[in-house]
């Protein structure tokens, strides 16, 4: 099961992944005190007494790590997942690269809720799953496998679960579009191969849980590809 909690700065799709049992991963935690909403992805979790075991990041963008910090302030121990190429969106010196965006869109009043985040504990890897990425032994993880899908950002992931039919695309595909590529980092040459190999070897019955707006539809409905 996922729940989708769009929360943050353009609404981006917060996702509760359930694993097994109590057991869940964080996909994009966007809700901060800028929007007002940095407690709601900790009720949802503390409401359900759900057991938080990872927080993985699709991309490094703003609107989708700017909920990290206080995330990862409740929950010291998780471990936060991100792809090596994204990784300087992330750290001490993180309001270096996320004020190339935040520029660009003229949002600097922002900068100082992207300032010195969490690292990185993991990295994100292509064709490895959760569970090798962290170099732990776990069934649940096994099932959910890291696709690097640049074109957005040079580190930009999916996660594919082809057991369940799944796939998690972060700014990667849209319903009926896909994720900018004219911030720092980003290639409309790069993304349009990064669709074709996702539209020529994902399943089309696969179920899409994209990063903003439209989520839980199937990509054989799209239209891109």
């Amino acid at each position: 099961m996922i729940k989708v909690i769009p929360s943050g700065p353009f609404s981006v799709n917060t996702l509760i992944v359930s694993l097994e049992g109590s057991d869940v991963f964080v996909v994009d935690p966007a809700g901060c005190s800028y929007t007002g909403d940095e407690k709601t992805v900790d009720e949802y979790l503390t409401d359900l007494n759900l057991n938080l075991r990872a927080i993985v990041l699709t991309h490094g963008h703003f609107d989708h790590t700017c909920g990290l910090k206080d995330l990862k302030n409740k929950y010291p121990s998780v471990p936060v997942l991100i792809h090596k190429n994204d990784s300087a969106y992330l750290g001490s010196e993180s309001e270096i690269e996320q004020s190339k965006t935040l520029s660009a869109l003229g949002m600097y009043d922002f900068i100082p809720f992207v300032s010195n985040l969490p690292f990185a504990d993991y990295f994100l890897e292509d064709g490895k799953t959760l569970s090798q990425c962290m170099n732990v032994e776990d069934s649940a993880f096994s099932k959910w496998r890291v696709i690097h899908t640049p074109g957005h950002t040079k580190g930009s992931v999916c996660i594919y679960n082809e057991e369940e039919k799944v796939l998690i695309s972060g700014d990667t595909v849209f319903y009926h579009s896909y994720g900018r590529t004219d911030f720092e980092g980003g290639s409309e040459r790069v993304m349009q191969k990064t669709l074709e190999n996702i539209y020529t070897f994902i399943p089309k019955d696969t179920r899409l849980y994209p990063g903003h707006d439209t989520y839980g539809f199937m990509l054989k409905d799209n239209l891109i590809g």
